[in-house]
């Protein structure tokens, strides 16, 4: 049975920082590409960031290009999201999901539950 645990959301004022962390389990984690979307209310969930398996290839989307940092420890089966410098609009539920490619869209097998983060003007 495959479970992604996202981890470390909360509440920052804008400009602080937070790091997110998603454990996986059940599935061969080097095994996957992992990204991290997010979905504001009423808003489509759209992807943050990802990591090739191998970390060798990154993508970020523009709104947090520089702010945000994707990375993984593949002995450990875990991806992070170091985010710096945080806005209001940050403010979303954030998943990780897992896919044997990396995409850009939603396209991906399996997910996480989800961890809010809310930033405070």
């Amino acid at each position: 049975q495959v479970q992604l645990v996202e981890s470390g959301g909360g509440l920052v004022q804008a400009g602080g920082s937070l790091r997110l962390s998603c454990a996986a389990s059940g599935l061969a984690f080097s095994s996957y590409a992992m990204g991290w979307f997010r979905q504001a209310p009423a808003k489509e969930r759209e992807l943050v960031a990802a990591i090739s398996r191998s970390a060798i290839s990154t993508y970020y989307a523009d709104s947090v290009k520089g702010r945000f940092t994707i990375s993984r420890d593949n002995a450990k089966n875990t991806v992070y999201l170091q985010m710096n410098s945080l806005e209001p609009a940050d403010t979303a539920v954030y998943y990780c999901a897992a896919n044997f490619e990396m995409r850009q869209t939603p396209a991906y097998r399996y997910w996480g539950q989800g961890t809010q983060v809310t930033v405070s003007s």
